[in-house]
């Protein structure tokens, strides 16, 4: 089948090490904003640009996992009626 879910989930390690890239990448943006040779304005303009993009991948991730999510859910219930209705099937009855 093409839509079914991943088979397990991610480690423990996995978890800490995608955290703390993420972590590192966004504290190392923010440091290089904040050096960097201009005025207030435009720093705080790329700090407040660099959070608006943190959030927002943060809200498109969850946005593709529900979909996922929701896509398999409705395949495992059109599987289970299909199993369902296999199991009451008989093929030697007769149609009145």
């Amino acid at each position: 089948m093409e839509n079914q879910a991943p088979s397990s989930k991610p480690t423990t390690l996995f978890f800490a090490q995608s955290a703390l890239a993420f972590a590192i990448a966004l504290v190392t943006t923010l440091a290089a904003i904040l050096y960097l040779p201009t005025d207030p304005w435009p720093k705080a303009f790329l700090a407040l640009a660099t959070i608006f993009l943190t959030t927002s991948a943060f809200a498109l991730a969850k946005c593709v996992r529900d979909s996922q999510e929701s896509q398999y859910v409705v395949t495992r219930l059109d599987q289970a009626r299909v199993d369902k209705i296999l199991a009451e099937h008989d093929p030697w009855k007769e149609v009145s």
